[in-house]
């Protein structure tokens, strides 16, 4: 039996380890040297209890939800509790192991004390610009095997009852390109754990490590409640469907594919008849796999839910060991949110006719990732661009699709400020604007993609992409159109261009030329020609769509001058 605490010290409790877990994010953010944290946003935080479960994750990136308690298990497995220490923390970022995704994502944990015993655990994970490998940024899109990829931690202890590990710090530093951002990133990791660690231990000595124990696992049974309590209201049954993704980076379609089940106490997604591992780096650890699907849970369970184990106890994912989605080593992983995207995709579509109040139509889909390195053409300073592009999301059944967001699993993450790229990098960014495609048509319409243009402002630039959903357009439902394709193309100096693609692996760009990258409009939703004549107008007068578009898709003219729409 355990103690029984009043439902106002519980709110109080649960608020304040909320807020915890926001206070370590933003202390990262704030001590990080690193753009692609400080200002992208790509990485996440948690606290975790006594047991590794999953109390709270704040904000960040979507692709890393639930991956905080996996990391912290796998590290307890391997080292007990009992061998820890006020003051550890330990490095993991191995694929395969709980809570992997790419060697890129560096994770952190750290054991909370008090009274000498393990009350708590904290996690961040985060995206370093570069981890070493065969390419700058450490991501790329035609590595074969891990190996490649960067340094690989399968959980080792970095920081020793307070006390860094100087050799393997030393280690870390001479294997990647960027040292200093490393080791600042490192430290900011650190930090913000050490100060979610002594809140942690002040919520204790405010309440006594009983009252906040017992919150914990009240925090844990009340998600179990509030989403088992949604479970109940849901249709019951099965739904399938199959998407293939663009390729395996050799030419060959990939399938990924998913029943979902739904039961009074269970929603199960099997993933089961997937394509096999695959030697191009879009293969996805089962982990991440998970963080794919429960995107797409947490958007029918309820987004506005607390993030923990507790919400995703009715949830069980099925995968076949050696496929794309459950990878096994050495598998190379650089590129694994294409998968983990796809997996996400495919489910949100199957449930979409289902749960239409939910989940609308296809989006961008890809992070459309892009790695450039060169030197400044100022200072001869190397620099290194890592970042995700914006894009168009499907339509909905009350609203149009959003516009130049970024994909689903990028989550609460922002781009770099033109003005910081043109200071801190070697290019000029020739454009940045919505691409307005007129693609998506229906009674609510996809949302505009984005166009940005890099010119390279110096020589012997390296330019690396992955833009997924470059073959099957971002898909419309309920008689909705489809929307369009993301895709860059590069121009040459000269004038001569080449693309459009999706993939390209450090191709060499000189000053002047120029990569345009531009992302797909979402599917749209519902009978075009029932969408609001007004609307159309507007959508006209805008640049959304053309006047013959209108006339086309919408069954509508719409004069160019004056505006005026009539139905035909």
């Amino acid at each position: 039996m355990t103690k029984k605490i009043d439902s106002v010290t519980l709110d109080i409790v649960k608020d304040s380890l909320m807020a915890i877990g926001n206070e370590v994010f933003y202390s990262f953010a704030r001590t990080s040297m690193s753009p692609i944290i400080y200002e992208t946003l790509d990485y996440a935080c948690g606290i975790a209890d006594s047991e590794g479960r999953l109390l709270t994750q704040g904000n960040g990136a979507c692709g890393f939800i639930g991956l905080i308690s996996p990391m912290i298990q796998a590290v307890i497995d391997k080292f007990g509790k009992d061998n820890m220490k006020s003051g550890d923390v330990y490095l993991i970022n191995d694929p395969y192991m709980g809570g992997g995704s790419h060697l890129s994502d560096i994770g952190m944990m750290m054991p909370v004390f008090y009274d000498g015993e393990i009350i708590a655990f904290l996690g961040n994970k985060a995206h370093w610009s570069d981890v070493g490998g065969m390419a700058a940024g450490s991501f790329t899109t035609d590595s074969t095997e891990v190996f490649q990829e960067g340094l690989r931690f399968s959980g080792v202890k970095l920081v020793d009852a307070g006390e860094i590990c100087r050799p393997l710090l030393d280690m870390i530093k001479a294997n990647v390109r960027f040292p200093d951002s490393a080791e600042g990133d490192m430290w900011g990791q650190i930090a913000s754990l050490r100060t979610g660690s002594k809140r942690i231990i002040d919520l204790c000595a405010k309440y006594g490590h009983a009252v906040v124990r017992e919150s914990m696992v009240r925090l844990l049974d009340q998600g179990e409640i509030l989403s088992r309590k949604r479970l109940l209201e849901f249709p019951k049954g099965s739904w399938e469907a199959e998407e293939f993704m663009d390729d395996d980076g050799h030419g060959n379609p990939v399938l990924i594919k998913v029943k979902v089940t739904i039961t009074d106490d269970e929603f199960i997604a099997d993933y089961s008849g997937s394509s096999p591992q695959v030697v191009s780096p879009i293969n996805t650890g089962y982990t991440s796999l998970c963080a794919g699907a429960k995107i797409a849970y947490m958007s029918i369970i309820d987004p506005e839910l607390v993030v923990n184990d507790g919400v995703f106890r009715p949830l069980r994912i099925i995968a076949e060991p050696g496929s794309v989605l459950q990878c096994h080593a050495p598998a190379p992983t650089s590129c694994y949110f294409e998968s983990m995207l796809y997996a996400t995709d495919v489910l949100w579509r199957a449930l979409a006719p289902v749960f239409p109040e939910h989940l609308g139509a296809g989006h961008m889909l890809s992070v459309c990732s892009v790695v450039l390195s060169g030197t400044h053409q100022d200072t001869g300073v190397p620099f290194l661009i890592v970042e995700p592009t914006g894009g168009g999301w499907g339509a909905s059944c009350t609203k149009d699709g959003e516009v130049g967001q970024f994909c689903v699993g990028d989550g609460e993450t922002y781009n770099v400020p033109v003005e910081m790229a043109e200071t801190r990098y070697g290019i000029r960014v020739e454009e940045y604007s919505l691409h307005t495609d007129g693609a998506g048509a229906g009674t609510f319409r996809g949302g505009s993609g984005a166009v940005r243009i890099y010119r390279a402002m110096s020589d012997n630039q390296l330019f690396t992409a992955s833009f997924g959903r470059n073959k099957y357009p971002a898909w419309g439902t309920d008689g909705g159109a489809d929307g369009s394709y993301n895709y860059f193309e590069i121009i040459r100096a000269n004038g001569t261009h080449e693309g459009p693609m999706g993939i390209t692996a450090r191709t060499v760009l000189n000053k002047n030329d120029i990569v345009r990258m531009v992302t797909c409009t979402g599917g749209g939703y519902g009978d075009p020609h029932k969408r609001d004549v007004n609307r159309v107008a507007w959508d006209v007068r805008n640049g959304y769509i053309t006047p013959e578009q209108a006339k086309n898709d919408y069954g509508v003219d719409v004069d160019p001058i004056t505006f005026e729409a009539v139905r035909r």
